[in-house]
């Protein structure tokens, strides 16, 4: 654009960015690139996000820059009062209109609520999930109180709007689908870094937690054909060894392959373009990035119908849905796609549904609820 950025309306960003790890870090760059298509955009992140205590691994991944946001401001540290008093005062010196916060873990509502009493702007969070997956005691508390804060929501599907009202009445929002992830289509990679053999392989992609239900998948792989193999790649978080164990009971060990541990950007692409379908059989879920990883390289979905996967995933056309928590209704699912793949152009679907899951879509929908335009 050749306007001066001076003449745009001001905003602030608040989240992790490149080098953190992530599908948070990955979402928070691509909407700061396309919020700076329409306004003047001052990005800050972590210099501290989550202290090693809570954190042990490593948290930064520097392997690819293709996320990285130019002028980042690393100078938020999540346990420090002073400096995030600090933060709060050169985020109204800049001036902002409106103030947009990344919203995921109870985590950072001691952080955020020392910072949003004293910003001078609007405050829009965005809520990957209202809750988090892993429930726990304080966890309706601390977030009430800081998600009570805010002027504006936007949240990612109709079973976290409704999680939202039933803590804020009131609460201004709107429900946009998670954007696609198809910037790793542009990750260089190498494609024949993964040996199957097998003609059919699907993927299932991403931490390895028990709502995840990677369990139910295997089970599912035991009713399917051979000639289906079944990719896992992930971090197990230290749980490896019962899948393994379940595996070898099963005798899935030709049929499922394991690769545990955070992949690096550029080695994302391996995996999804070698597989026919990603496999989502959550036991529970708000919505899924890794759905939208996969849109992104036009790979068909299959998932359960829990959270707003049934929002994203149109039934035999964009992938294929069942009932959550039976091996047997995913063993039907898996098998009902490859027989809809003979007949159904899955990706030119994909790519026809895509209009309602970019990135320019949720700056529309930002502004409208907000009502934030250029100067």
């Amino acid at each position: 654009m050749t306007e001066k950025a001076d003449s745009k309306t001001k905003i602030v960003m608040i989240g992790p960015v490149y080098p953190f790890k992530g599908g948070i870090s990955h979402y928070t760059g691509l909407l700061c690139r396309a919020m700076r298509e329409r306004y003047d955009v001052t990005m800050i992140s972590f210099s501290m996000q989550y202290p090693k205590i809570l954190f042990r691994k490593e948290q930064r991944d520097y392997s690819n820059d293709s996320f990285k946001i130019e002028d980042t401001q690393f100078i938020l540290n999540t346990a420090s009062i002073k400096n995030i008093k600090k933060t709060a005062e050169t985020i109204n010196s800049i001036g902002p209109e409106l103030t947009i916060l990344q919203w995921w873990h109870p985590y950072f509502s001691p952080c955020y609520q020392i910072l949003v009493k004293r910003l001078n702007s609007k405050v829009l969070f965005i809520c990957h999930n209202v809750f988090p997956h892993e429930r726990f005691p304080l966890d309706r508390f601390l977030t009430r109180n800081i998600l009570k804060r805010g002027d504006y929501f936007i949240l990612h599907s109709e079973k976290e709007a409704g999680e939202l009202k039933r803590i804020i009445s009131d609460a201004k929002y709107r429900v946009n689908m998670h954007p696609t992830y198809s910037e790793f289509r542009r990750v260089e990679h190498k494609s024949d870094a993964i040996p199957v053999d097998q003609a059919s392989v699907i993927l299932f992609f991403g931490f390895v937690r028990p709502y995840k239900g990677l369990k139910i998948l295997i089970k599912a792989m035991s009713l399917i054909p051979e000639i289906v193999h079944l990719n896992v790649v992930g971090d197990f978080g230290g749980a490896k060894g019962e899948y393994e164990r379940m595996i070898s009971e099963l005798h899935l060990t030709e049929r499922i392959s394991l690769r545990d541990g955070y992949v690096p950007d550029k080695e994302v692409g391996e995996y999804f373009e070698r597989c026919d379908a990603v496999v989502l059989p959550y036991l529970d879920a708000t919505q899924s990035g890794i759905a939208q990883i996969a849109f992104g390289f036009e790979k068909p979905v299959i998932a359960t119908e829990v959270g707003g996967l049934p929002e994203v995933v149109r039934d035999g056309e964009t992938g294929v849905l069942c009932k959550a928590g039976s091996a047997e209704a995913l063993k039907d699912a898996i098998q009902r796609f490859y027989e809809l793949k003979k007949t159904v152009d899955f990706e030119d679907n994909i790519r026809r549904d895509a209009p309602r899951f970019t990135w320019e879509h949720m700056v529309d929908t930002i502004s409208e609820l907000t009502e934030t335009g250029q100067k």
